[in-house]
């Protein structure tokens, strides 16, 4: 305001005033050492300024600040998060560092890694057992044990009409015997439990466990009906990841765990071979009353993917491949054909039974948390370019989670998986270390590991 005033009753302001005008805006110079603070830049560093003014760690990990929340968002060119630090709660901090290439300038997003409840853990620990069990309250007839190769398979042996069965129960092991030997009992109770299972559901969702949305849960379900799991299907994507919240009993946070319309399947070729079972009802017919269209391959008279016309899920079925070339090949017990991939094999060797989380609950297979994470490392640097560039992203961003969760609570396994990968061959050093590129502070922590 001074200056205003000054240029209207000055004449020496006034007179420089009217020959400002005269001469016009000055052309704007482009120097690039003159340039603005990239906003992102900026605003990263004075997020992070504020975040360290606030708040203290303690070797326990507790976070101590003052009484109110402080809400910090960090973002960087290729990842994104909001944080929320609420007093006195145990959080485990993660600095994921990740740049659209790599030996760029690091730019760091803060991610809290935050634990389920005892109560919660507990529920989603009985909810699984009570599913495993109830595997084996349908068997109908005998159970039977067939040695195929250096394993052993049980079957439950009953009559059908003119027709002898052999329905696959699954792979011998000291649980499932026990579960055999009690199978009667637990089909007795199998009315009571599936009112416990709808308890268990309710308590989680108190606690606030990721749910499936209802299109995926129905696809799920119906696949789980028709035997797919049971024969040796095994989710991969992010549906599998999704459910690690339940069995590392960490909070999976939405930008994580934002579920994409995909549901990848995959098996061994091997394994469907030599169970000698198949899924009834054929899942084509499954697929169809879904109103699931078959899309074309290029391999004529080959299927392997589905798109619901409705709500545009896609369901894929995958399968390691063994040989130099990605072909297609024949999954004879789940009657579909599968897309074969390398390093699959890696991914879903040796997977758990876990629950779904729809309705009142669906036994699933999902590859361990280890192989997950350090396989989305090879991946990620498998996509190159375009929308598989923002893929390779996401895939990175669900390792980093999952190893420093894996690293506090399971150093061991996430270590063994690490070795496993490495020592299987140089293209698998190779992914591996290119991913690391984008995480230095993920590549550090494998290092430390026992």
């Amino acid at each position: 305001m001074p200056a205003l005033v000054a240029m209207r009753f000055n004449p020496d302001m006034k007179a420089k005033y009217k020959a400002m005008r005269t001469a016009g805006k000055p052309p704007k110079r482009h120097n690039c050492h003159h340039a603005k603070t990239h906003p992102t830049r900026k605003h990263t560093h004075q997020a992070k300024q504020k975040m360290e003014t606030k708040i203290s760690l303690i070797k326990t990990d507790t976070l101590v600040k003052g009484s109110e929340t402080l809400c910090a968002s960090l973002i960087c060119e290729s990842v994104s998060a909001y944080v929320e630090f609420t007093p006195q709660k145990i959080f485990r901090e993660v600095f994921i560092c990740d740049t659209s290439t790599p030996q760029k300038e690091q730019c760091g997003v803060v991610v809290a890694v935050e634990y389920h409840s005892a109560i919660g853990t507990a529920a989603w620990t009985d909810l699984r057992r009570s599913l495993i069990d109830d595997a084996v309250s349908g068997i109908r007839g005998t159970p039977r044990m067939k040695p195929v190769g250096s394993k052993a398979y049980w079957y439950d042996h009953f009559r059908l009409g003119n027709k002898t069965i052999d329905r696959y129960i699954g792979e011998d092991t000291p649980y499932l015997r026990a579960q055999l030997d009690r199978h009667l009992e637990i089909a007795n109770a199998r009315k009571q439990s599936d009112r416990e299972r709808a308890r268990l559901m309710r308590v989680l969702r108190a606690e606030g466990y990721l749910f499936a949305d209802v299109g995926s849960g129905q696809i799920v379900s119906a696949m789980a009906n028709a035997g797919v799991f049971r024969l040796g299907g095994t989710i991969v994507g992010t549906q599998a990841f999704r459910c690690y919240e339940g069995e590392l009993g960490i909070r999976i946070g939405f930008d994580q765990s934002a579920a994409t319309d995909d549901i990848d399947i995959a098996s061994f070729e091997r394994l469907s071979l030599a169970l000698a079972d198949t899924v009834e009802p054929p899942l084509v017919d499954v697929f169809t009353e879904l109103q699931f269209d078959p899309l074309p391959a290029l391999e004529s008279g080959k299927t392997w993917r589905w798109r619901q016309t409705n709500r545009q899920t896609l369901i894929e079925f995958l399968t390691p491949s063994f040989e130099e070339n990605e072909g297609v090949r024949d999954l004879p017990a789940l009657g579909v054909n599968a897309q074969s991939l390398h390093f699959l094999n890696y991914l879903i060797s040796d997977p758990i039974r876990v629950p779904f989380l729809y309705r009142s609950g669906v036994l699933v297979q999902i590859p361990r948390p280890e192989r997950y994470a350090i396989h989305k490392l090879i991946v990620a640097d498998r996509r190159q370019g375009g929308l598989d560039a923002l893929k390779a992203h996401k895939d990175r961003a669900q390792a980093a989670f999952l190893i420093e969760a894996l690293a506090e609570a399971r150093p061991d396994d996430i270590a063994e998986a690490y070795r496993l990968a490495n020592d299987t061959g140089p293209a698998w050093r190779k992914r591996i270390s290119a991913s690391l590129q984008y995480l230095p502070a993920v590549a550090k922590l494998l290092k430390e590991l026992p």
